[in-house]
């Protein structure tokens, strides 16, 4: 990964944070810091005293939900999620005994509504969607999962960790229709190159973050006050961001490069830092094995990511540009 600004490492090592126990939902100044970017950057008012709290990375976040909500609904349990996505979503229902149903997505990897059945709906305990999409890069319409949610009155979770980098027009929140019924989860692991520090957060609407964040307190989720100071000075600076931005878009042209000059056309995602291309012959391991053999490029098989995608790849454009060169050299030997 790319290194974080040198203001957010000095702030890291210099907060005087580190004696005390930090709270549980985040430090004033870390939720006057969330508020304000979601403000600046999506357009979205938060109260951060109600609709805020800091989650200890997301991960974490993603896996204990259902364990959570099943106990605010023991009558129901059932974790809808993208049938392409994040491994995850599956887990966390798994881990918290819940039924894992993966929805199925379109031509254009954005989940399909309609396909979910009327007994799934009767037994869900919430529904995640995830824009831009891990691994795919597809953009869900949120408007539409919010309408959706609130008219089944199932709570509607939107993982937005890659917002930064939309491709296709400006980022995108659920929070945009309104707090009702759903929350947004970030990360600043992605944002700004700080998955070793953990620190993101969860925001919406007030009766769920109240209820989560008591939840997770007693719980002990805390994030060290370190690393909300990192994150305030990651939140208040979009300079970094928009060199990222242009970073990983640059290293997605020169790897979808790569790929055509192995005779494997790609596309550029509408969000994300991952191509994510079919396998020659649909042989998604067989496609692993001979890149990693002819160029020395190591990806992911599909089959991490959902049954549906089996014979995918996903290339994340993570690695410094003197790699992608040492790559684009090899495939002209090749």
């Amino acid at each position: 990964m790319d290194a974080p600004p040198s203001g957010v490492v000095a702030a890291l090592g210099n907060s005087n944070a580190e004696r005390g126990y930090p709270p549980s939902i985040g430090t004033p100044e870390f939720r006057e810091a969330v508020a304000t970017w979601t403000s600046q950057r999506l357009g979205c008012e938060l109260d951060p005293a109600k609709e805020i709290a800091a989650a200890v990375g997301t991960k974490e976040f993603v896996v204990g939900l259902p364990h959570w909500m099943k106990l605010r609904r023991p009558d129901r349990d059932t974790v809808l999620y993208p049938a392409v996505s994040y491994p995850s979503y599956e887990m966390g229902a798994v881990l918290a005994g819940c039924r894992a149903v993966p929805v199925p997505v379109d031509t254009n990897w954005t989940i399909r509504l309609d396909a979910i059945s009327a007994e799934d709906r009767s037994r869900a305990l919430l529904l995640w969607v995830n824009t831009p999409g891990n691994p795919a890069g597809g953009l869900d319409d949120l408007d539409a999962a919010a309408a959706w949610g609130r008219s089944h009155h199932i709570p509607v979770f939107s993982d937005e960790c890659y917002c930064e980098f939309t491709w296709d027009g400006p980022p995108r929140t659920i929070l945009s229709t309104g707090n009702q019924g759903v929350v947004a989860v970030h990360s600043l692991s992605k944002r700004s190159n700080l998955a070793g520090v953990r620190v993101g957060f969860y925001a919406g609407d007030p009766e769920l973050v109240d209820y989560l964040r008591e939840v997770r307190k007693h719980a002990g989720f805390m994030v060290p006050g370190p690393a909300q100071a990192a994150a305030v000075a990651a939140l208040s600076d979009q300079e970094h961001v928009n060199h990222q931005r242009e970073t990983y878009l640059d290293r997605l042209h020169r790897l979808a490069n790569v790929m055509t000059a192995m005779g494997v056309e790609t596309t550029i995602p509408r969000g994300g830092f991952y191509l994510w291309l079919p396998a020659p012959d649909g042989d998604a391991w067989a496609f692993t094995r001979q890149l990693v053999q002819q160029i020395g490029l190591l990806v992911s098989p599909g089959e991490f990511y959902g049954s549906a995608a089996t014979n995918y790849v996903r290339i994340a454009a993570v690695q410094p540009d003197e790699k992608i060169e040492q790559l684009e050299q090899r495939v002209l030997q090749y």
